[in-house]
C-alpha cells in the first residue's frame, strides 16, 4: 500500500518548506543545499532537519494548547484532532 507523503491541509506543505529551510539554516546546512541540492544530501543530514523539524512542530503545539487550557482544538474539515 503506497504511502501519501502529503499534508493534511494542502495549504500548509508552502508552510512546511519555510520550516524545512529555517531548520536548515538554523544547523548551517543550507550552504550544503544550495550546492549539492537536496537529493544529494546524506540520510544524517536531512534526517537532522525533519528531526528538528519535529522538535519545533512539537513546541508549536505544546504552545497553542497552554493558550487553550491543554485543550486540543478539532478540525472540522477532516472530523481530526
Amino acid at each position: 500500500m503506497p504511502r501519501k507523503n502529503r499534508p493534511v491541509n494542502p495549504k500548509a506543505e508552502d508552510e512546511l518548506d519555510s520550516l524545512k529551510e529555517e531548520v536548515a539554516e538554523e544547523l548551517h546546512l543550507d550552504d550544503d543545499i544550495e550546492k549539492r541540492g537536496w537529493e544529494n544530501m546524506t540520510t544524517r543530514e536531512v534526517g537532522k532537519i525533519g528531526g528538528n523539524m519535529i522538535r519545533k512542530m512539537i513546541n508549536l503545539a505544546e504552545e497553542e494548547m497552554d493558550k487553550k487550557d491543554g485543550k486540543i482544538k478539532k478540525d472540522k474539515s477532516t472530523g481530526k484532532k
